[in-house]
Parts: structure tokens; sequence; C-alpha cells
């Protein structure tokens, strides 16, 4: 379909010009002599691009743009600028205009200039279709339970979404904090702008403070140039601060500064920078307790548990698992290509009967393993991770006949013993390597290696 141009210029040779260089290249035009005209012309149709000089009668070019703005009316606009009006162009560039040409100006530049706002137009559109289709796909009608707690907490977090106030959510590892997080951004009207997650554990105590505030040139030894911070980079929309318990002591000071002031302070700045920023925190470990023992500011606490959903743990929700096979089903099969219909009664037996340490996630990774080796149309027992086909009765774990291989069943094994220690000491990986017998650096390489996100 031919994009849309409008001409505005009070000389008639111009719009002509114009006009023909436009046709010839594929756009359709229409003409107007001022932006009176051009307005009533933009109220009766659309148009994708507005090519307007900037000294017209009636109604000037940067009136035009500003009557568009004030009715809604879409439209990339283009200033025409003759000798000495460039500065006013400029300035409406900062009102909203995409772009001006200078008079006189060669055919290749107008063609240019449109081409360039034609991408920009298309990668807004692209933007704008992701954004709806993250906000569909994170919206709750995606959480689906049948757990009446779970139930009663999607009832509370879908009345806080449209409101400002800081959430703190809290949960073992792999319960879903973080869709949680993403279904209160896109269910509230900062869905436009960004949703930053920030792991506070994954990152150097040493670098903290500038990830999230960012810091100015030559601030440090290796601050080659000014930076943004995440606060920054989510002005406008959500960050979502995870395992928030792991935060340095004097880095807690800062965010409730930030919390309270809504402003940040680049590392080696003077002058504080405003944002408007939404605050969701997560956390596994119990931030009472941590007060208690001096480890987490209790002002800061206070600060953070305005609005607090406590998630409960996949064990204490088992009603849900055949709901969540559905779904994750659903997302392998498209994913890896197959066409997995369910799972066998004895196997859904065994997935209900399981603990689930790593909760939901958990969950998640033993259906995508088990469709991957699945021969059938439905996940059998054989499927299954091993260490899921454990009989607690006999206290072994079943191998099925057709695994010979002594490495694959002790990696499994190996596995669950890792994930089971990491749920009892709620992610203390020091603690978990003391109860495996094993160095933390070896525990920290076995994560890595088995993928094991807790």
């Amino acid at each position: 379909m031919a994009r849309k141009v409008l001409i505005v210029d009070d000389e008639e040779n111009m719009r002509h010009m114009l006009s023909v260089l436009l046709s010839e290249e594929g756009y359709e035009c229409g003409q107007a002599a001022d932006g009176e005209e051009a307005l009533a012309r933009l109220e009766n149709g659309s148009f994708d691009f507005v090519l307007c000089d900037i000294r017209m009668p009636k109604l000037d070019g940067p009136g035009l743009l500003q009557r568009m703005q004030e009715k809604g009316i879409p439209g990339a606009v283009i200033m025409m600028s003759a000798y000495g009006t460039v500065d006013t162009a400029i300035e409406t560039m900062k009102q909203g205009a995409y772009d001006y040409i200078p008079k006189p100006f060669r055919a290749d530049e107008v063609i240019l200039t449109l081409k360039k706002a034609e991408e920009r137009e298309k990668l807004v559109h692209e933007n704008t279709t992701l954004r709806r289709a993250m906000g569909a796909e994170y919206s709750f009608d995606h959480i689906i339970s049948r757990n009446p707690r779970m139930r009663e907490i999607l009832d509370t977090v879908r009345k806080i979404a449209a409101y400002k106030s800081t959430v703190l959510i809290t949960g073992e590892s792999g319960t879903g904090k973080e869709l949680i997080a993403k279904a209160i951004h896109y269910s509230s009207t900062r869905n436009g702008g960004p949703f930053i997650p920030v792991n506070c554990g994954a990152i150097p105590e040493t670098l903290i403070e500038s990830e999230l505030f960012g810091h100015v040139k030559g601030a440090f030894t290796d601050a080659s140039h000014t930076k943004k911070g995440l606060f920054e980079e989510a002005d406008g929309g959500t960050i979502f601060l995870d395992e928030i318990g792991e935060l340095p002591l004097l880095l807690q000071v800062k965010l409730l500064r930030v919390l309270e002031d809504e402003e940040i302070r680049k590392v080696g700045d003077t002058h504080s920078t405003k944002v408007n920023v939404r605050v969701i925190a997560s956390t596994l470990r119990n931030l009472g307790e941590d007060v208690k023992a001096g480890r987490f500011r209790s002002d800061l606490y206070y600060r953070l548990n305005v609005l607090n959903i406590q998630l409960p743990p996949l064990r204490e929700r088992k009603e849900d698992i055949p709901v969540l096979l559905d779904g994750f089903i659903l997302k392998f099969n498209a994913r890896l290509g197959r066409r997995i219909k369910g799972v066998s009664p004895e196997a859904l037996d065994l997935l209900i009967s399981s603990s689930w340490e790593g909760n939901v996630r958990e969950l998640e990774n033993a259906v995508e393993r088990s469709i991957a080796l699945a021969e059938g149309d439905r996940i059998l027992p054989d499927n299954l991770p091993p260490y899921l086909r454990q009989r607690k009765d006999e206290g072994i774990i079943c191998i099925p006949d057709s695994e010979l291989s002594i490495k694959r069943v002790m990696r499994d094994v190996e596995e669950m013993l890792i994930r089971r220690a990491l749920s009892r000491t709620r992610g203390n990986r020091t603690q978990a390597a003391k109860l495996l017998q094993i160095s933390h650096r070896a525990l920290l390489y076995k994560i890595k290696d088995y993928g094991i996100d807790m």
C-alpha cells in the first residue's frame, strides 16, 4: 500500500514540484496551501507523513504541529525551512517534529528524509506490536490456578497493578516471582514503558552502585564515558529488583533515598536526576529475620513492604500441576516441533507425588526434557528425569531397563541432591555445599553445568 504524504506550503509551484517528485517514488500525495487547510484535511483523512513549510499565512508550521498534538492526529511531521528559519525548525523537533529539510533542497534529500521517517515509523509499529504481544503473554489471563490461595493472590495483584505502590514478592526459588512482577507491569498504565529485571545477587558488590544508578566519565579508573544506570533505563516503567536481600547495606541506604525522593545520583556526579520508576522487589529470604540480625535495614524493609505478595510453593498447590502441564506441553510442542498430546496416568501420578523443591521452574524443566525424549504422543514414566521416579517407600531410584549409562544416571542423582540441598538451605550455596560435602567452588560449577537457577 502506498504511503500517504500531505504537502503543506503556501507556494503552489513548490507543492506541485514535490507532488510530482514523490508520486514518481510511489507516494500518494495530498496538498494544502496553509496550516488551517492542512488541519482540515488531516481531520478528514489519514496521512503517514506531513511535509510542512514553517512560514505560512493563517496557521504556520509550528502552529500546525501543536494543533495536531492537541487533537491527537497521527503522522510524522517534517518541516521545510527557508534561510533564517533553521533555528525555528530545530525548535519544532524539540516539540515533536521528526526532522527538517533546509530550502533550497535537492530531490534526493527529500526522498532520503522520508525513507528515514518511514523506517522509524516501521520500528515504532513493530515495537508497539511487540509490547502488546508481551502484555498479552504476561497478563494475568495467562496465570491460571485452581488453588484458592493462589487465586486470592491473583485477585489482590490485579487490584494493585494500576497503582505505583512498591511491591515485595516473597517465596521460594522457582515459584514465579518474576512472572507475577511482569504481570503487574504489563497490566498497569506503565505497560508502554520498559520492564527492567535486575538480579541483585548476581552483580559484584563493587559494580552494583554503578549498574543501578550509572556513573559519570572519570568517576573511577575504568569510567571512560558517562553511563546510564538501570533505574534511569527504567524511567517511565518498572524495575524488578530480584533477590533484594543480597543488596549490600551501603546500597540499601541509597535505594531507600531513591524510593523516598524519586531521584538518583550517578557515581561521581554532583547533581541528582529525577526518575519515574515503579519498584517491585522479590526475595526468597526471610527479610524480617534479616532485619533482626542486622543484615537488612528496617526502614528499607518497611518501605519495600507496602504490598506483600507471598507465593506458595508448588507442593502446597498440587491441584495446579495438571493445568501447568497443559501449558508447558503447548509451549514446548511449539518450540521443539513435537506433537505430544498429554501425560500418561502413571507419569502424572509421579509428577503429582513429587516434592518439587525447585517449584514451577523445576516442573517446567522436567516437562521440556520429557517432551524431547518422548517417542510416542504421550509422556511416559521412562521419559521423566530419574530422580522423579524415586520410590520413597523403598528408598531407591527407579532406572528404566533401557538405561545402562552410569554417567547419565549419576548426573541425574547428583542434580537431584543439589536441588534438594539448595531447597533445604533456601538457596544458601555455602550451606548447601557443606550438606553435599563438596567445596563451594565445585557446587558453583555444578549449578552452572546443570543449569540450576536457584
